[in-house]
């Protein structure tokens, strides 16, 4: 940042630099679309199947970028859990508070999810493509575009505050998250003063709708597990052997059935279910966001947004048996499923373990060997909506978009921000994003809309100028009166 700059700005006041912000975020948004670009071109994905060097390729990229940004720490750091084995790559990047000034930590991630199906898109996962005002590749929305919105925000607010931003600044960069943050505490332990913030702004959820933003107030927990059933020692021909005995797909099928009762509610003893009123979520929006086919009921009860919100869930995310190809006149003698359940805020992972493990082993299966291995879990979340920097978010994100920005919960799991509140429980956290309904995270054809990214960087930039300009001290004095 130049002297010249920082002389123009010695007396900005919150109007001047609003409209500075503005202006200037509108002047880079294309050269950011243009870097967001060349990250979703890396398929950095922190799955064992995958090449890690894709991986290291992506945090190297970020690095690059944040030193390019004017950072002047800028590392790769990785959490080491024994044996040899350590964490993905994690990038952070540093500028010092000056006396006096707070320190916001940026949070984002910059691996991605496996590509799936290449069928199933409309172009190349990892060619970014721009269509109908909306860039298309994996990571593009998830969380690629988060790690742009700290990048474009933060070099707004120092283009057009000169020397008068004080504000310290942690760029935290995850290599993980997709794969479930396996070393995340551990990392946090490793770098616990290099981490610590007075704020810290996760760019990893989804707004309200195309012009309507939102600050997620809420996360459902998550715990999974794969149950395997067994009959027989090995496969048998159905016709000969078939009929005094259930194949284990069959059997399958009846414990799965036995999760949820007839009305789709999920029927696990022990559970939390906190159903309560919420901003209003109208079923034909729902509809139309899940591209639900006519004539399909809903599951459950309550309005819409409790049952996303604040019921738990319960889903067969994979199963292990033949497919329709590869099927023959067979009685199979094992069966695998994976099954991945949301919790209710309010509710603790290893009870809700223990309840899905009683509940299946309480199940009648004629029998047969059933074996429940679990897997990961993850705290639920409930933010703090009288944290002063909870008012300035929403301010900021009216401002940037032109209207009242709303207070959502959601449905997914960000398992992370329990490890985040855990560690430093003095911080406030906020949980932003740039997703809409149709980005389609984790899905075929996701999706950035170019117009609503422009808008996230414009209302972090103004966050972090309301931060600057004393905001958080003026709430808290404001409160204390």
């Amino acid at each position: 940042m130049n002297d010249a700059k920082a002389d123009d700005c010695t007396s900005h006041s919150p109007n001047n630099w609003s409209a500075a912000l503005r202006a200037q975020v509108r002047g880079a948004a294309a050269h950011l679309i243009d870097q967001l670009a060349e990250l979703v071109r890396i398929p950095g994905i922190a799955w064992e199947s995958f090449d890690p060097a894709e991986l290291e390729r992506s945090a190297e990229a970020v690095a690059n970028l944040l030193a390019g940004a004017g950072f002047p720490e800028v590392q790769i750091l990785r959490a080491s859990v024994g044996d040899g084995v350590s964490g993905g790559p994690a990038v952070v990047a540093r500028r010092a508070a000056k006396p006096g000034h707070p320190t916001v930590v940026l949070y984002a991630h910059h691996d991605v999810q496996p590509p799936g199906d290449s069928s199933l898109w409309d172009s190349s996962p990892f060619e970014p493509t721009v269509r109908d005002g909306r860039l298309y590749g994996r990571g593009a929305a998830d969380d690629k575009a988060g790690i742009m919105v700290h990048v474009g925000a933060v070099q707004a607010v120092a283009e057009t505050l000169g020397a008068e931003f004080g504000v310290g600044i942690t760029v935290f960069i995850e290599g993980e998250e997709e794969a479930g943050s396996p070393t995340f505490g551990a990392f946090l332990q490793a770098h616990r003063e290099l981490l610590h913030g007075d704020v810290i702004i996760v760019a990893d959820s989804s707004n309200w709708r195309v012009g309507v933003p939102a600050l997620t107030t809420s996360l459902r927990g998550l715990v999974d597990a794969t149950v395997e059933v067994q009959v027989m020692e090995h496969a048998v021909h159905s016709g000969m052997f078939g009929g005094p005995v259930l194949d284990a797909p069959t059997l399958l099928a009846r414990l799965i059935s036995s999760f949820h009762d007839v009305s789709g509610r999920v029927c696990i003893p022990g559970l939390v279910n906190s159903a309560r009123e919420t901003i209003d979520y109208p079923e034909v929006d729902y509809r139309a966001d899940t591209s639900l086919l006519p004539g399909t009921a809903l599951a459950g009860s309550g309005s819409v947004a409790s049952r996303l919100w604040h019921q738990p869930a319960l889903s067969v995310i994979g199963m292990d048996i033949p497919s329709v190809a590869l099927s023959s006149n067979t009685l199979l003698p094992r069966a695998r499923a994976k099954i991945s359940m949301r919790l209710a805020p309010g509710d603790n992972p290893s009870a809700a373990m223990e309840a899905l493990r009683d509940h299946v082993q309480a199940q009648d299966l004629f029998g047969a060997r059933v074996l429940f291995t679990p897997g990961e879990m993850g705290a639920p979340f409930s933010a703090d909506t009288g944290q002063n920097v909870f008012a300035l978010a929403l301010d900021s994100l009216s401002e940037a978009w032109g209207v009242p920005a709303v207070e959502a919960g959601m449905g997914g799991s960000i398992p992370f921000v329990a490890d985040l509140v855990e560690m430093f429980p003095t911080a406030q956290i906020l949980i932003t994003g740039v997703e809409d309904p149709d980005s389609r995270a984790h899905s075929a054809n996701e999706s950035l809309h170019l117009g609503e990214f422009e808008r996230a960087v414009l209302a972090e930039a103004l966050l972090l100028a309301r931060i600057n300009a004393g905001g958080l001290a003026d709430r808290r004095s404001t409160a204390t009166e």
